[in-house]
């Protein structure tokens, strides 16, 4: 049974109203992270960050951009943000898996200080620009308002 992204306000999420002027900024914010993903000079754990930091951003427009935003105040709202991208989105579930799989890396990453495989890095770009253009789409498709 899939929840709807109404059953969750009040719980993890809360209602607004989309703000293109916030939207375009996540987008920007998320293509700088991307951007900043692919310096080599950096270690592979802060490449790995900003890889993430740009999925998040990502996950974060498109939840905006469908009138919602996390509840911050409540843990877990990084995983809500990545779960809800098959609703937000309409991102396949095998992708989302992989992203939630992500996330717990990167956790796992911060607070054990773990060293990041290179492979994983690589892995982590390559589903920052793949949600970047879905995301990007999405919009386009969906809510050319937010983007023009």
């Amino acid at each position: 049974m899939q929840v709807s992204l109404d059953n969750l306000v009040g719980n993890t999420l809360e209602k607004i109203e989309p703000d293109a002027s916030v939207i375009k900024r996540l987008i920007s914010a998320a293509e700088r992270n991307i951007a900043d993903a692919h310096v080599k000079e950096i270690s592979s754990e802060n490449r790995f960050d900003a890889a993430y930091k740009a999925i998040m951003q990502l996950a974060n427009t498109a939840l905006q951009a469908n009138g919602y935003r996390t509840l911050t105040s409540k843990p877990g709202h990084h995983m809500t943000m990545i779960q809800v991208l098959s609703q937000t989105v309409n991102l396949d579930k095998q992708t989302v898996i992989v992203l939630d799989a992500l996330r717990k890396q990167r956790n796992v990453a911060d607070y054990s200080g773990d060293i990041v495989a290179d492979s994983t890095v690589k892995e982590c770009i390559s589903h920052a620009e793949g949600l970047l253009n879905k995301v990007k789409q999405w919009l386009k498709d969906n809510k050319p308002d937010l983007i023009e």
